[in-house]
């Protein structure tokens, strides 16, 4: 299968004028706001000088042609270009640092970002402050990156100059945490901030960004919908749906964002607004399970009958896996987010605008993978020969979603389908940090440890 280049993008730099029509959309008051605590450094970017334009190189996208599945015209928005990543966390990462630069330089007072994360958005956000560094925006003084994230992401982890040298990888800890609950990183984080975010600021006039913030998210994400209408104008073809692999959906709300942008300026018509399809595993089928049954209980999930090979089938519901190897497999540690608040806003938007929910099995994903591999076998990062070396599963859930759901109907014949290509990498993309160069933290007071 051959895989054509329609267009390439940078997200960034081609609609650093349109930002900040999503921004007046997206937030009340842009204004940088000091209480620790509650700490952001406003929604100003830097001018696109010589420096600042390197440093959002990475920041592109292509639209590529898929051909076709069934009667279904299949396309693939390629956001995992950057080979400090290879995910979409690329694009609102380099703003947030961005962010960050330009309140230094207005200021002079320090930044130090801190997230947790399942793995690659704390990645993303590490790999852009490495970029901001080496092109000079900020000295390690300046700027400064602490990510929490769980031991059932450490595959996804990343070694880079912020682990490499002893200065920068102590002055940017890399924190791994050990509980049982992936989930709870960002309970830890936001009572770590809570209790220490004033006595950074107090004892080393140090600002703590806890940036886990939606608007930080979708901002970046609105200029998918301005490379849409610019590549493949809605309003000049048929009906279409837009899939994508979830947790909470920050990527599709960013892009809807943006569609409401579009067509608040009269450059998109609401009727041609796609459609959504929410891709989702086992582990976490909660957006799926909210869209089609109103609530985020397990209960909700049909009834499964485990056969003598020891597969789990069931026949009664063509949202969930016909057939997986455990009905709470965690595919893909990534996506680990239970009861996401995003859910109310992507099931308003799936109402008003059609689209669906469909959970994936492993064993599912594993059955195509021969035909998915096939399908992008030309792109300049194809899948790897062996599904075991795959780390990023986001690209093959997606398509296998978008395959099942023709497949069972849920999909109305014709549609054009565009797959959000959020993410794909394999053992040889990831060089993985060694352990000293992680902080394994427990609890509040082992994160104080390790930044105070």
């Amino acid at each position: 299968m051959t895989t054509a280049l329609v267009a390439e993008r940078n997200l960034i730099l081609d609609y650093y004028e349109r930002l900040p029509q999503a921004v007046a959309a997206l937030v009340d008051d842009p204004a940088p706001v000091t209480e620790p605590g509650a700490f952001s450094p406003g929604f100003a970017l830097p001018e696109p000088d010589a420096g600042v334009r390197d440093f959002f190189e990475p920041a592109r996208a292509q639209w590529r042609e898929l051909g076709k599945y069934g009667s279904h015209r299949l396309v693939m928005l390629d956001l995992a270009g950057n080979p400090g990543t290879h995910t979409t966390k690329t694009f609102p990462s380099l703003l947030i640092v961005a962010r960050a630069v330009e309140y230094i330089r207005r200021t002079g007072e320090p930044v130090m970002i801190f997230t947790p994360t399942s793995a690659n958005k704390g990645t993303a956000l590490r790999d852009a402050v490495a970029r901001a560094l080496a092109a000079g925006l900020a000295t390690p003084d300046q700027l400064r990156i602490a990510t929490l994230a769980p031991a059932s992401g450490r595959s996804k982890l990343r070694a880079g100059s912020l682990t490499d040298d002893a200065e920068l990888r102590a002055r940017n800890p890399l924190m791994v945490y050990d509980g049982e609950r992936a989930e709870d990183v960002k309970t830890l984080a936001r009572q770590f901030t809570d209790a220490h975010a004033a006595d950074l600021k107090r004892r080393h006039g140090l600002n703590l960004w806890f940036s886990l913030d939606l608007r930080n998210y979708l901002v970046a994400d609105t200029a998918r919908a301005f490379f849409e209408q610019d590549a493949d104008p809605t309003d000049a073809a048929g009906p279409r749906l837009h899939a994508h692999a979830v947790s909470s959906a920050f990527g599709l709300l960013g892009y809807h964002a943006g569609r409401d942008v579009l067509e608040a300026a009269g450059e998109a018509r609401p009727a041609s607004r796609p459609a959504s399809l929410l891709v989702q595993h086992l582990g976490t089928p909660d957006m799926v399970l909210s869209l089609r049954r109103g609530s985020f209980d397990r209960a909700g999930l049909p009834r499964y009958e485990r056969g003598d090979d020891g597969l789990w089938r069931q026949r009664t519901d063509p949202n969930f896996p016909g057939v997986a190897d455990e009905v709470d497999e965690i595919l893909d540690p990534t996506f680990y987010t239970h009861r996401p608040a995003t859910s109310p806003a992507m099931n308003a938007i799936i109402a008003r605008h059609g689209g669906d929910g469909i959970v994936v099995s492993r064993h599912e994903c594993l059955e195509r993978y021969p035909a998915l591999r096939e399908l992008v076998a030309d792109h300049a990062r194809p899948l790897p020969d062996d599904p075991r070396a795959l780390r990023e599963w986001s690209l093959v859930m997606a398509l296998t979603g978008v395959c099942n759901a023709v497949d069972r109907g849920l999909v109305e014949a014709g549609r054009d389908v565009v797959v959000h290509g959020s993410g794909w990498y394999a053992d040889d993309d990831v060089r993985t940090p060694e352990e000293s160069a992680l902080v394994p933290v427990s609890t509040v007071e082992d994160i104080a440890a390790a930044l105070l």
